[in-house]
């Protein structure tokens, strides 16, 4: 069996206003991948592993917070396929539960103060430059290999759809998404859709352009960043637990939340036209969730 043998089925998701506005929406199921290496996540580093096999590695090193799926992912996947893990961590020295996790799949965990953080590449540089064994993956997987991953999400589904939904932190999985999209010659029979979950990410179209000669169409909405990242709301809250309530799926505030809102937004203020068909991409990240639970659990109790 391929050990990189995905499950990721399109699960078509029922409400009485996609009945209403006469629309098909469907859930890719990232999240069901692996439950620690779920979503994006497991595509992103997907071709850094195969890279590092390839080169003789066995060391993957990268960067990320107190709460970052990310670094649980790259913790796991380096257990998974026998490598060793080292994360920069930002921030002071919190023992949260997905930092807990990484401990327990034998990552270690250097803290890093914001300042020095933000030149991984020196950080990298200072530690492990005489070191021939390691691989740089940059904060949330982010770079080249992670999009090459992404953009095999569009050879998978199952049927045709007018409209596909990302949510977008550092932008790599949406440039994947629109890679595949390119690469599979449906061109402008289909629009993908961004939702940035950073307040002001305008300049995610530069990062996420980057990856392309002539950049294709697209629509970015940047209404939906709920003041930030990893910012959220009362409504933002009290809607994933209708939406989860409801479908028997959970989703996280930080990304999948913030992009399924937009999607219900979108369809009730006919943005999207009668007769659309849809796929949401579920990205994973669901512990997320464990950093928000006082504000989930206030939220819903108020509700």
């Amino acid at each position: 069996m391929n050990e990189f043998q995905i499950y990721s089925p399109e699960e078509q998701l029922h409400d009485p206003l996609f009945t209403e506005k006469n629309v098909r929406v469907f859930l890719k199921r990232d999240d069901m991948i692996h439950p620690f290496i779920s979503g994006n996540k497991w595509r992103k580093l997907k071709y850094n592993i195969l890279e590092a096999r390839t080169k003789k590695k066995n060391h993957l090193v990268t960067f990320g917070g107190v709460w970052s799926n990310h670094l649980l992912a790259t913790a796991c996947a380096a257990a998974k396929f026998g490598l060793r893990s080292t994360a920069f961590v930002r921030g002071e020295d919190i023992n949260s539960d997905v930092l807990a996790l990484c401990r327990l799949f034998g990552m270690e965990l250097i803290f890093t103060d914001r300042s020095a953080y933000r030149d991984k590449e020196t950080l990298y540089k200072n530690r492990f430059a005489e070191n021939p064994d390691t691989i740089f993956i940059d904060e949330g997987g982010a770079g080249e290999s992670a999009m090459k991953g992404c953009a095999e999400i569009v050879q998978e589904l199952q049927h045709p759809y007018d409209h596909l939904f990302c949510a977008a932190g550092t932008g790599t999985t949406f440039a994947g998404l629109l890679k595949g999209v390119q690469l599979s010659g449906l061109g402008t029979a289909t629009l993908c859709h961004c939702v940035p979950v950073l307040k002001g990410a305008d300049f995610l179209k530069e990062e996420i352009n980057s990856y392309f000669e002539t950049p294709p169409s697209y629509a970015f909405h940047t209404e939906y960043s709920f003041g930030g990242y990893a910012k959220t709301s009362t409504e933002l809250l009290r809607y994933i637990g209708s939406f989860s309530a409801k479908t028997g799926i959970l989703l996280d505030p930080v990304y999948t939340g913030k992009m399924m809102f937009a999607l219900y937004d979108l369809i009730r203020n006919d943005q999207i036209s009668e007769g659309s068909s849809i796929l949401a991409l579920h990205t994973g990240g669901l512990f997320g969730l464990l950093g928000m639970k006082e504000q989930i659990a206030q939220a819903l109790k108020e509700g």
